[in-house]
Formats: C-alpha cells, sequence, structure tokens
C-alpha cells in the first residue's frame, strides 16, 4: 500500500492514485478556514495548534508548585534546600506516614521540592513538555494523567524505599513524557512525519537522559521516575488507541477510570508488603523529627488498635530513638496480631540478643524456622542464640543448615568455626575459618581465630603467619 506525501501514514485502499489521506486534506482545509466550526475533529488535536486562552492549565500547576516553593522557603528560612523536617509537614511522601493511613501525602509530595535547583530544573520541564500534552489531550485529559502517574511515581517510590523522603513533580513529569511517546509512536496525527519523528527523538532523549543521570547521581529517587514513566505509557498508548477523539468523553473516562485502579491495587500491594515489613532505622532518624513521629503513631494507634502495620512503625520509631523496652512491646502487639509475622519475629528475636536474653530470642527464631525451614537467616540467627548459650553442637546443627540453603552466606562459616572451636574440634574450625576466608574474604579477627586455631594443635607456624596477617590486617584498618 502507498503512503501519504503529507504525514508518511498508509493510504486506505481503493484510493485511486491519491497521494494525500484525508486526515491532512481535512487538516489543511481547516487551515485555509473552510470548515465550519461545528465540523467534527476525528482525531485529537494536533499538538502544535495552540489555544486562545491566556492561562492553560500548565501555568496553574507551575504557579501553585512556585507558591508551595515559597511557603517552604519562609517556614524553614532557606531558599536554597529544606531540612527533612519541614518536608514532611508539608506533606512529603515518607513511608512511615504515608503507609500509616496518610495516603494524601501521594498527591501532595508531587507540588514540594527539595530546594531551589530542584524546583527549577522540575519547571523547566514541566513548562516545555506540559504546554505540549494539554494541547494534545485537552485540559482535563492532562491533568488527570498528571495526577495519576504522579500518584504512580509515589507508589513505586515508597514501595522500593520506604525510608526515603521523595518530594517534586519528577514523577509525573515522566509520566507526561511517557504518555506523550508513547502518542506520538501510536497516535494518527494531522503532523508531517518528520516532525512527529523529531518530536519522539527529543522525548526519548530527555527520557534516556534523566534515567543515566540518575543512575550516576546519588539523592534521585528513580523509582519514582520509573513508576511515572512506565504508567504514562500505558495512558498514552491506551488513549491513542483506545480514545483519541476528544468527542468520545466516555471512553477516556473509562481509561483514565482504569489506570486509577491499577495505581490503586499496586498501592494495597505495597501497603500489604512494606506495611508489616518496613526497616526506618537511621533514614528516620536522619530524615524527620522521631518524637512527631512517634507522637502521630501513637495517634494512629488509639484509632486502629487491631492494625499490625501501624504497631510495626511505632516499633521502629521506638528503636529509632533507643527506647527498647516499648520497641519490644509494640512488637509483642504486632506478632499477637500477625503470629506468622517472620519479619517482626526475626526483628523480636535480635532485639532480644541485643539485650543479652538468648533464650527469648532463640524462642522467636525456632518460630521463624518452623514457619520457613528454607530461611538461610532464620537458621543463622538461631545458630548465634543457641551459641550464646554455649550449645554448640546444636548451633553448629543450624549453622550447617544456613550453609546448605546459601553456601556463600556471608559470617555463618566464621560463626560455626568458633562453636567448634570451643567444642575442640580444631580441624572443623580451620576448615571453617578457611571457607569464610575463600568465600567472603579476609579481616583481622577471622585471621586471629584462624591463629587460635592452629596454636591449639600444636602448629606454631602456621600460627604465627595467621596472627601476622592479623596484625597487618589490622594496621591498615586502622590506616
Amino acid at each position: 500500500m502507498a503512503n501519504c506525501i503529507r504525514c508518511g501514514r498508509q493510504l486506505p485502499p481503493l484510493m485511486f492514485g491519491k497521494k494525500i489521506c484525508h486526515w491532512c486534506v481535512q487538516h489543511e482545509a481547516a487551515q485555509r478556514g473552510e470548515l465550519s466550526d461545528d465540523a467534527p475533529q476525528p482525531v485529537i488535536a494536533a499538538p502544535w495548534v495552540r489555544r486562545e486562552s491566556s492561562i492553560t492549565l500548565t501555568h496553574i500547576l507551575f504557579g501553585v508548585n512556585v507558591a508551595v516553593y515559597l511557603a517552604m522557603a519562609l517556614a524553614s528560612g532557606s531558599a536554597l534546600d529544606f531540612p527533612g523536617e519541614v518536608m514532611v509537614r508539608f506533606g512529603a511522601n515518607f513511608g512511615p506516614f504515608t503507609l500509616s493511613g496518610q495516603w494524601w501525602r501521594l498527591v501532595t509530595y508531587m507540588f514540594l521540592h527539595g530546594g531551589l535547583m530542584h524546583i527549577a530544573f522540575n519547571m523547566w520541564c514541566l513548562w516545555e513538555l506540559g504546554a505540549l500534552c494539554e494541547s494534545l489531550y485537552g485540559r482535563w485529559t492532562y491533568a488527570a494523567i498528571y495526577l495519576i502517574t504522579g500518584v504512580a511515581g509515589g507508589v513505586a517510590s515508597v514501595g522500593w524505599n520506604p525510608g526515603v523522603l521523595s518530594v517534586g513533580a519528577s514523577g509525573a513529569i515522566f509520566g507526561l513524557a511517557g504518555a506523550l511517546i508513547a502518542s506520538f509512536y501510536l497516535g494518527e496525527f494531522s503532523l508531517p512525519s518528520v516532525a512527529i519523528k523529531g518530536t519522539l527523538r527529543s522525548l526519548l532523549f530527555f527520557v534516556g537522559f534523566n534515567v543515566l543521570f540518575g543512575s550516576l547521581v546519588s539523592g534521585i529517587d528513580n523509582a519514582c521516575h520509573a513508576g511515572g514513566l512506565v504508567s504514562g505509557l500505558i495512558v498514552g498508548a491506551l488513549v491513542a488507541r483506545v480514545a483519541p477523539q476528544h468527542d468520545r468523553p466516555l471512553r477516556r473516562i473509562g481509561i483514565l477510570l482504569c489506570m486509577i485502579a491499577i495505581v490503586g491495587v499496586s498501592a494495597f500491594g505495597i501497603y500489604r508488603w512494606r506495611g508489616s515489613g518496613m526497616h526506618f532505622g537511621s533514614a528516620m532518624e536522619a530524615r524527620a523529627n522521631v518524637d512527631r513521629l512517634i507522637a502521630d503513631l501513637q495517634k494512629k494507634v488509639k484509632q486502629h488498635p487491631q492494625d499490625a502495620s501501624v504497631h510495626y512503625a511505632l516499633a521502629h520509631a521506638y528503636l529509632a530513638k533507643g527506647e527498647f523496652s516499648q520497641g519490644e512491646d509494640e512488637l509483642l502487639k504486632v506478632v499477637d496480631l500477625q503470629p506468622r509475622n517472620s519479619q517482626a519475629l526475626m526483628e523480636l528475636g535480635v532485639l532480644y540478643l541485643r539485650q543479652d536474653q538468648p533464650q527469648e530470642a532463640q524462642r522467636e527464631f525456632t518460630k521463624v524456622v518452623a514457619q520457613q525451614p528454607d530461611n538461610e537467616t532464620a537458621h543463622a540467627a538461631l545458630g548465634v542464640a543457641l551459641a550464646e548459650q554455649q550449645k554448640d553442637e546444636a548451633a553448629i546443627n543450624e549453622y550447617q543448615s544456613a550453609l546448605r540453603i546459601d553456601p556463600k552466606a556471608r559470617g555463618v562459616a566464621y560463626r560455626m568455626g568458633v562453636s567448634q572451636a570451643r567444642l575442640k574440634q580444631y580441624d572443623d574450625a580451620i576448615a571453617s575459618y578457611k571457607k569464610e576466608i575463600a568465600q567472603n574474604g579476609d579481616d583481622a579477627e577471622l585471621e586471629s581465630a584462624l591463629a587460635d586455631a592452629y596454636q591449639a594443635k600444636g602448629l606454631t607456624q602456621q600460627a604465627q603467619e595467621a596472627r601476622s596477617k592479623a596484625e597487618q590486617l589490622q594496621d591498615g584498618q586502622k590506616d
């Protein structure tokens, strides 16, 4: 089949020698003013056609972002960079809050920025991509894409790393880029093919450059970018294929509702996954005020006493502050509500070990091993709890189970060697130490243990060599 000489679109059959498709014919007629105002427009509005309205939705979004930035600058006393506490107070996407019921943060975070350079770059991108999207899709579809893909980026961010603050419009901006890429690749436009290809190349370069930049520079939320981009590609493809016409709003609404459902199901899945298994620790201390977090979560516990995820978040907040007794109480409540929550059981056991309560730790680790016999970490932790009670034979059995599951488990062979040495099984201990060195590298403590085992067997020369190496490694660590 022949192609249109204007736009390169494939011509339908039985054109009888015509070289221009009817889309281009209609577009050229519209430019000459030969079509009536009520003439139907069967394709997406051409993106190069600018609207008459002086104030666009892009202008409004731009203004809202700048207004919020100025408010944050006044609240923090600085315009260059904002502290984490200020960003949390203004609505940043932060796992302990978002996954504890403050889902509105998935919307508010996209209007916040971490500082001057952050908002400057994002607003430049929004100004360019937003104007193109608004003229292509229309105001309300554009608004829906912006919000849906921004929320999708927030969901991806809190799922990938719930202990990190996430702010910025970049998730939504990547969503706009994804929608444009899909629409230009799949859509029907009365635009010459060379212009479509040029715009598509620019969009692909924009995405590629930002992905590369994000992988090389720390502090950039790549998960948010990925969530926005993927959701944008999906919604852009659906609009281009199913509802390109502006005069069929029900199809557009159906597509957008479908996307909302997909993002909602994803958020629920993240909640079930991360809500009862988050590790905040030092990240929480660095990013937000722990006392404020504890107060907020205590209110949540009173409102939802049967919600294990809230108890779990409160436990981490207490542990981050060093209040181990309160953290233990909250972990016990989690286990009471979810007896098979292996993560809570493991953390409770680790807490008992830190408090020199190996018997209690053994009890919790044994529960995890019974539930998950292939859990290498649980076997190793149970071995540590047994070894702390001088039950070295039983500890060795657990270490061996862990190594059968993961032969390269770091530190397990070393700990097994310590128990073997205490039982005077020096040959086995030496073999275990050497295995640890071969698989996971050497260090001073490991060489010292190996020297002690050699000395106990009367292998003086090997013991001296091991001690000398341990001293060298120790000096290297000091340097």
